[in-house]
């Protein structure tokens, strides 16, 4: 990319991608939200390079002008869609707030190691531009806009909508999706434009999941089960696939080959992680590629836990899928070689809830002969279990952090909130 005057950001292709150099800085958003310390959430830089004499220390922190925001996901201003416009720069970082309905836009340009506030986008201007609140995924596109997905209205209840940010002013322009018809739910999304689509997921009701899960809210049908299907050209909602009642699919990806009418997605309830395909007739489906058993257990919220997938991707080369349980506590690889049929490669056990010495007992396991022993780095317990996942261009190294969502870690890992 260096080598070529006439281009913006990112790489040209996946292959491209993975022989770029390795990364140094790691951006990472830090929760403060029902910990009972009343502090800003914030951005740590965390140095990843191993010939600095700080390899992973946090080196900056940058606290948000807000406290209780719930930072969640980030995304950037600028990416490869972006690859043929030489006036793009990747120089902001978005941080949408899932609680607060705040965007932060930080400056990451001007100085990489210690990144600043460049712009406050309020709640207000969601609710009144988009009738939305709550965002969550930001993806820029090829005209320069970023989008971001919603996850309710301004009351709390549910809605899958959009808000499209002017991408060099980040001012609000208004919702993306064009008709009547929303989903019922929103959660995260991903694009494929050379196959006219945009595929959105559904979490649950805003105000269901505010303060921690009720298993009796999925029986009122507050939680999701459907991937949603829009028309990208129309910005239409077209379709929906229902993946079963309680399954709460969260984290979609499309493989990066941009001709692959294909993808996955992870379901959090139901430990099921779905391929959905485009069909002869050009409608879209899905089906069951890969089933997570939940253990039966003693000393825990129910009888059953489920492995609760929450994040998974794939490699720029297609060849592998990663998943993380955050209750079971392991990360899974797969080969994908062949999409209808994962083949597990690895399994690595970073904590979870049905760790050896802990209140839960595991009384019948359809995988495991014993119980995992304790997640130990330098010689201190990690609590809590695996979520976040992000593999390096390269796919030489997996980065993890802890935190699904303040209301849930205090519930589920209250030792790790401390």
């Amino acid at each position: 990319a260096a080598k070529c005057g006439d281009c913006g950001p990112g790489y040209a292709t996946p292959e491209d991608a993975m022989k770029g150099p390795r990364e140094k800085l790691v951006y990472l958003p830090c929760i403060y939200r029902n910990t009972g310390t009343e502090k800003p959430d914030y951005l740590a830089t965390v140095d990843v390079d191993p010939k600095s004499p700080h390899y992973c220390q946090v080196i900056h922190r940058l606290p948000m002008p807000n406290v209780k925001d719930e930072l969640h996901h980030s995304g950037w201003n600028a990416c490869s869609s972006c690859f043929g416009d030489s006036s793009k720069q990747r120089n902001r970082l978005i941080l949408p707030s899932l609680i607060s309905s705040r965007i932060y836009v930080v400056d990451v340009g001007t100085d990489l190691r210690a990144p600043r506030l460049h712009k406050v986008v309020e709640p207000v201007d969601l609710f009144w531009k988009g009738n939305v609140a709550n965002p969550h995924t930001s993806h820029c596109l090829g005209t320069g806009e970023i989008l971001i997905s919603c996850m309710g209205d301004p009351s709390g209840n549910g809605k899958g909508g959009f808000i499209l940010l002017d991408g060099e002013t980040f001012e609000v322009k208004g919702t993306w999706s064009n008709g009547d018809k929303v989903p019922p739910m929103g959660y995260d999304f991903w694009y494929q434009p050379r196959h006219n689509v945009l595929m959105s997921t559904e979490w649950g009701a805003p105000k269901a999941l505010a303060d921690g899960f009720n298993p009796a809210d999925v029986d009122k049908g507050l939680y999701g089960q459907r991937i949603n299907v829009w028309d990208w050209s129309t910005h239409t909602y077209v379709q929906a696939i229902d993946l079963g009642k309680g399954s709460i699919p969260l984290e979609v990806r499309f493989l990066h080959n941009p001709a692959a009418a294909e993808g996955f997605v992870g379901c959090a309830l139901s430990g099921a992680v779905h391929r959905f395909y485009k069909t002869e007739k050009g409608l879209w489906a899905a089906e069951k590629v890969i089933q997570v058993p939940s253990k039966k257990v003693k000393g825990w919220l129910l009888p059953d836990m489920p492995g609760l997938i929450t994040d998974i991707l794939i490699s720029m080369d297609d060849r592998f899928l990663y998943f993380s349980n955050w209750l079971h506590g392991d990360i899974r690889q797969y080969d994908i070689t062949n999409t209808r049929q994962p083949r597990l490669l690895g399994q690595v056990f970073l904590g979870g809830s049905i760790t050896r010495g802990g209140p839960v007992t595991v009384v019948e396991d359809q995988e495991l002969e014993c119980q995992p022993e304790p997640f130990v780095i330098k010689g201190k317990k990690v609590p809590g279990g695996p979520q976040m996942i992000q593999l390096s261009l390269d796919g030489k190294r997996l980065y993890v952090t802890t935190s699904l969502y303040s209301g849930w870690d205090k519930q589920f890992y209250p030792d790790m909130v401390k």
